[in-house]
């Protein structure tokens, strides 16, 4: 019978210790859920200063104060071509999983308007809608002429095509819905684009345009500081920070639209990283700091995500697309 020394034996115990614990820590690795291993790109549909710009920003910051992610999120803003640029950038990046986007609604019109860039958004991999954006009609309050739409409509046909309605790109959101107001109204408005929605905004505070359609949340501060007015609401009921601007269902013109702010993972992302970002900001999304900012900025719209959200992403699509058809974009 052979025996061990008392020394062989603790080094022989210790040695399948270390391996037992090598064998756990594998397996816990392996069954553990996915985190990013590197700084996550979160690419924004437009310039700095609008509201999808500030929505991340604010998102940014809420991932990072409470420690939400093991790796900081990075916003990077894309507003070439009405998102085009984002679009393609993001196209690009099949398989990857530390890029994301947050979109607005060009995530529709723009590969509709523009289908050489061969982007099909149903390829993209839904995260979470966090919000729709709420849009108003918008103009200084020097114009003491003009206090309600009928107003707008006098002040606006007097002057015609010389009226500039300041917008964020062609065919996108602000175009939709000038162009309903010339059709709704009979009015000849110039569209002019800027580059996001902050710019828009600081050029009617400016007087450098006649009017604007911005959302709230661009246009909050010239409206508290006294520079600009809204005149009516493009929702369903009448918003609580503007109880004063009527919808335009109020004014007999049955028309109501949002925005989309919708967090959206790259082509063929994993399943495991789209179930990680869909728990992330679905935690983003009940925070009371995201909460504060939907009820500060007028936003409405619950949570969607998965399926949920693939199947609105269709729906919206047919939307603008007679949308766009109707005001002659595209075929």
């Amino acid at each position: 019978m052979i025996k061990f020394t008392t020394r062989f034996t603790k080094a022989l115990m210790f040695s399948v210790v270390l391996a037992m614990v090598a064998i756990v820590t594998t397996y816990s690795q392996s069954a553990s859920a996915w985190e990013p291993q590197k700084p996550v790109e979160f690419v924004v549909m437009a310039g700095k200063g609008g509201g999808a710009d500030k929505a991340v920003r604010l998102m940014q910051s809420i991932i990072a104060s409470d420690n939400m992610a093991p790796v900081p999120f990075t916003p990077v803003n894309k507003p070439g071509g009405s998102g085009a640029e984002a679009l393609v950038h993001m196209n690009g990046k099949k398989g990857d999983n530390h890029t994301i986007m947050f979109t607005l609604n060009s995530f529709y019109t723009t590969p509709l308007r523009q289908p050489k860039l061969g982007v099909d958004i149903t390829t993209f991999t839904p995260v979470a809608r966090m919000a729709e954006d709420t849009f108003l009609l918008w103009v200084h309050t020097d114009r003491k002429d003009i206090n309600n739409v009928a107003d707008f409509v006098k002040a606006v046909k007097a002057k015609g095509n010389q009226w500039i309605m300041a917008g964020t790109g062609k065919n996108s959101e602000d175009n939709l819905l000038t162009d309903f107001l010339n059709s709704a109204y009979d009015l000849d408005m110039k569209y002019v684009p800027y580059k996001g929605g902050g710019k828009v905004a600081k050029e009617l505070a400016g007087k450098n345009a006649d009017s604007t359609v911005n959302n709230p949340s661009e246009q909050l501060g010239f409206y508290e500081a006294g520079l600009t007015k809204a005149l009516a609401t493009f929702t369903p009921e009448r918003l609580p920070l503007f109880p004063d601007a009527p919808t335009f269902k109020e004014l007999g013109k049955d028309f109501v639209y949002f925005m989309q702010r919708t967090v959206v993972g790259a082509p063929g992302m994993s399943a495991q990283a789209a179930a990680y970002y869909t728990d992330l900001f679905t935690r983003v999304f009940n925070s009371d700091k995201w909460q504060e900012y939907r009820t500060k900025k007028s936003l409405q719209g619950d949570l969607l995500t998965g399926e949920a959200l693939m199947s609105y992403w269709k729906e919206e699509r047919d939307i603008h697309r007679q949308m766009l058809i109707k005001m002659g974009a595209i075929n």
